[in-house]
């Protein structure tokens, strides 16, 4: 059995300007591997997981900041538009096209 790590069942909701993404995702994790416990599962490729989970939301709000311009996207994020190009492949990333 896997927990579901989609729950928003104990989601830490803070201002971002008082508490940093970091700790977020601590305070989350640690959430999940407390339940992980108590329910005696095993989880398996949480790695992958937790990235994707990260992953996919900076870069649909990325590019949803330069209007699905790639380049410019892939600039602000420090990554090549190829690696950009293959993680909106990966993840299905829909792209607004910019006017």
């Amino acid at each position: 059995m896997t927990p579901n790590l989609n729950s928003s069942d104990h989601l830490f909701v803070a201002n971002l300007q008082a508490v940093s993404l970091e700790k977020l995702v601590k305070s989350k994790l640690e959430v999940l591997f407390s339940q992980q416990q108590e329910a005696q599962v095993d989880l398996n490729g949480l790695y992958d997981i937790v990235m994707e989970q990260v992953e996919r939301p900076l870069l649909e709000l990325a590019l949803r900041a330069f209007n699905g311009n790639q380049v410019k996207t892939a600039q602000m994020l420090g990554i090549n538009r190829n690696t950009l190009k293959k993680k909106i492949d990966i993840y299905k990333i829909k792209v607004k096209k910019a006017n």
